[in-house]
């Protein structure tokens, strides 16, 4: 039987150790690649062509939901299991919503890590049991209440990328090459997101991206 292969992506060194050293464990398993940021991780995913994508959420520059979505980009059938301390409710949506085939705490990590990307890499969707539960509460929720739709869904897959980097503190130049777009692309596209969500100031958008959850003050 062929190793399954994978890729770590986390900005914390230690945290990409601890991992490896686990998988090692395991004779099915074969790190092939460590990402440090989401930039290093659509690179290496293009590169190496790994079978289970473990992501981070919070990484600097293009974090893991944004890596997701441009990994996605490139292979719609690419397995990314999202490997995070976070439970909050909307990062769960965003990422389930981009397509990924798991999300498991790393306060849960160990056995259950190794048995989810064994599941993930036969096709399966794993969840935590935590989680699953929330999951399923939001949606209730949502059908319950008739709740409309989310003004951050109306953002594109680009101009949420464009959010969260401005969100941080990136000038346009800054976001243009990280993005690997044109200063006035990148203006044009912040000019997009202040119209759709109806925000007037840098700060006003910084006040959204936290309440949403695209970024965080913590580590």
């Amino acid at each position: 039987m062929s190793s399954i292969r994978i890729l770590i992506a986390d900005d914390h060194a230690i945290v990409r150790e601890g991992v490896r050293a686990l998988l090692t464990l395991s004779d099915d398993i074969t790190v092939v690649g460590e990402a440090a940021n989401g930039h290093e991780a659509v690179e290496l995913a293009r590169s190496l062509s790994p079978d289970v994508i473990l992501m981070d959420i919070a990484m600097p520059g293009l974090g893991g939901l944004e890596a997701t979505i441009e990994i996605r980009k490139d292979n719609p059938h690419a397995k990314i299991l999202v490997l995070t301390q976070y439970e909050d409710r909307e990062y769960i949506r965003r990422f389930l919503k981009a397509g990924v085939s798991g999300y498991v705490l790393k306060k849960a990590a160990g056995s259950e890590l190794t048995s989810a990307i064994r599941a993930v890499n036969r096709g399966g969707l794993v969840l935590d049991p935590e989680i699953a539960r929330e999951a399923m509460r939001e949606q209730a929720g949502s059908a319950a209440s008739g709740r409309t739709a989310d003004p951050y869904d109306t953002l594109t897959d680009r101009e949420k990328q464009v959010l969260k980097l401005v969100a941080e503190g990136h000038s346009n130049k800054e976001v243009a090459q990280l993005l690997d777009i044109s200063v006035k692309t990148a203006m044009s596209h912040r000019e997009h997101i202040m119209q759709k969500l109806d925000l007037h100031s840098r700060t006003d958008l910084i006040k959204f991206a936290l309440q949403k959850g695209v970024i965080t003050l913590g580590p």
